[in-house]
């Protein structure tokens, strides 16, 4: 029997509900560039042995200033160790977080495909997309992935 999708008609939410959605947007639009961060370090320092303020610029497509900024904070976070001119690395609990991230990316990625959506449209999706599933989301995109 061959189901048919039919629109849902759009509830009214409760704007508790909408408070509490919209916060936990806010929430996750806070944590996107420490992720964005350092999933890229993860990256050159994989590729290259180390990742560098001209690198990072290059890869997340901002000026060195917003780099160097940036790295202050994730510095004063615990995520990475930094010298004036010097490489940047990940601490561990950066390690961890980079893990994390790039592991929801792939699957986000790998679920996205799986629907037919070509692989560089479902690339750019996921880097929305992976910074504001929910747990209980990405283990349902795990489960249906395992299915097929």
């Amino acid at each position: 029997m061959k189901k048919t999708f039919r629109q849902p008609k759009k509830p009214v939410r409760p704007s508790a509900l909408q408070a509490e959605s919209l916060q936990h947007t806010r929430r996750d639009h806070a944590t996107e560039i420490a992720e964005d961060y350092v999933e890229a370090i993860a990256d050159l320092s994989s590729a290259q042995g180390e990742a560098r303020v001209v690198d990072l610029a290059r890869r997340l497509g901002v000026t060195h200033v917003t780099v160097n900024r940036t790295i202050a904070r994730l510095q004063r976070d615990g995520y990475v160790v930094a010298q004036p001119y010097r490489a940047i690395f990940l601490t561990e609990i950066g390690h961890k977080l980079a893990a994390t991230c790039q592991r929801r990316h792939m699957i986000v990625v790998a679920f996205l495909t799986s629907l037919g959506i070509p692989e560089k449209t479902a690339e750019f999706d996921a880097e929305g997309i992976e910074h504001h599933v929910s747990p209980e989301t990405l283990a349902a995109f795990e489960r249906f992935l395992r299915k097929i």
